[in-house]
């Protein structure tokens, strides 16, 4: 990478970093708001719905204004309305009102979409296109180190306390009542206030820096889209994003909720270990678990699924360099497919930890079914951007479905809708390299 191109890597480094924050930060919410609504599984997984069904809606749009506005600018913007999306968890926790929580989740996803349209494509490109899934999946590895950070986050700040039911709640008196409503609301207004500065923050220092113009405009975005569709790589790595992006969320979004299922809470606090691991990262953040929510203690650990994801893209960064990244695609699903499996036929810690390295497996898929989708699409790229981007709605209908199927049949068998999405993922890998480039 020449040195005019390391200053930009670095800044659009720092963005993975802050989106992955953010999208795992939203998963403490799921387990919280389930308990504060008294809502089903199902339910529940309308959070990643509203969340994710923002990429499907956004991404093809966003695709077509970079190339009016440029990388940059909208780099600003996607910072700016995330901004504005965490603002409004800040009305939404006073008033316990559920819409306006899936409103917040929605405007906030849209800017990250809009973000994420501009910068995975532009780390693609900072370089030599053979680098490139190096280069995206070491972005990416600083992407999990957020998602590693937020489970800790979330059980301090946001799943610490009990959440009481709508009757214990009408029981109490009005000031009891006021102090408890005033309390609940400050634990999940706290973290997304210092996003929003932190976010807005980010915005202005875009604005002040030079990014590289790399790729040049077009003023026929829209029907670009049909000639980028006619690549049978990026339509099936469109496909293999909608089924990664689910099953990582999926996974991700009932951790808490399986591992409570499942009784964990009493082995965690009988075994010594694992309550020294989970004093450890709580002593990090001088955060104390004893007396915390049961749900606290189990999502502190969920921070290795993330964790794994973080090392694992360390390390794909240098396997995808050495090695065919399809064929490290495809070793990972299987290996991912591997843990579920054992996951499911098992109970307690080798059941809590065989899901949990799922996340270590997980950690390359997206940045090589990226960059393998995009590779031959030159001045496209936008476009694919913009149609793999879309594809991460994937993880507004999978977790729903996921919890429908919980509901009906319970964790273990629920998990066959899982395994069927690495399955895809699997094959792609295995037949990508094959897929020949049309003549347009």
């Amino acid at each position: 990478m020449s040195k005019s191109y390391t200053k930009s890597f670095y800044v659009l480094t720092s963005l993975f970093f802050t989106w992955g924050l953010i999208t795992v930060l939203v998963d403490s919410l799921i387990p919280r708001l389930k308990d504060i609504f008294e809502l089903s599984f199902f339910q529940a997984g309308l959070v990643q719905f509203a969340f994710f069904m923002a990429y499907g809606i956004i991404s093809i749009p966003a695709g077509a204004l970079l190339n009016k506005i440029g990388y940059k600018r909208g780099i600003i913007l996607g910072l700016a309305v995330m901004g504005l999306g965490c603002l409004l968890f800040l009305p939404a926790a006073s008033f316990r009102d559920f819409s306006l929580f899936m409103l917040g989740y929605f405007i906030l996803a849209s800017g990250m979409t809009v973000l994420q349209v501009a910068a995975n494509p532009y780390v693609t490109v900072l370089g030599d296109e053979r680098t490139a899934p190096s280069r995206l999946n070491l972005s990416q590895a600083f992407n999990s180190a957020g998602t590693t950070i937020a489970p800790i986050l979330g059980s301090i700040f946001i799943l610490s306390d009990n959440i009481l039911s709508s009757a214990e709640i009408e029981a109490l008196d009005h000031t009891a009542m006021n102090v408890y409503l005033s309390d609940e609301a400050s634990a999940v207004q706290m973290p997304f206030l210092v996003l929003a500065s932190g976010l807005i923050l980010m915005a202005l220092f875009v604005l002040r820096i030079k990014l590289p113009q790399l790729l040049s405009s077009s003023n026929k975005a829209l029907s670009n889209y049909g000639k980028a569709l006619k690549h049978k790589k990026l339509v099936l790595g469109v496909i293999g994003i909608f089924v990664y992006v689910g099953a990582e969320v999926g996974i991700g979004s009932y951790l808490v909720n399986y591992f409570f299922d499942m009784g964990l809470y009493s082995v965690v606090r009988e075994s010594g270990v694992m309550m020294s691991i989970a004093n450890a990262l709580a002593w990090v953040f001088q955060f104390s678990i004893e007396g915390a929510d049961e749900k606290a203690l189990l999502g502190i650990f969920v921070t290795f699924y993330w964790g794994g994801a973080m090392i694992g893209r360390f390390v794909g960064s240098y396997l995808t360099k050495i090695y065919q990244p399809n064929r490290v695609l495809s070793v990972f699903a299987l290996l991912a497919i591997s843990m579920i499996v054992v996951s499911m036929l098992s109970d307690g810690l080798i059941a809590m930890w065989s899901i949990l390295s799922v996340g270590l497996f997980n950690s390359i898929m997206f940045p090589t079914i990226f960059s393998i989708a995009i590779e031959d699409l030159g001045e496209l790229k936008a476009q694919g951007s913009g149609l793999l981007c879309t594809a991460i709605a994937g993880g507004a209908f999978i977790p729903p479905l996921y919890g429908f199927f919980v509901d009906i049949s319970g964790f273990k068998i629920a998990f066959a809708i899982i395994l069927c999405c690495y399955v895809f993922i699997l094959v792609y890998g295995r037949i990508s390299t094959q897929l020949k480039v049309p003549r347009i």
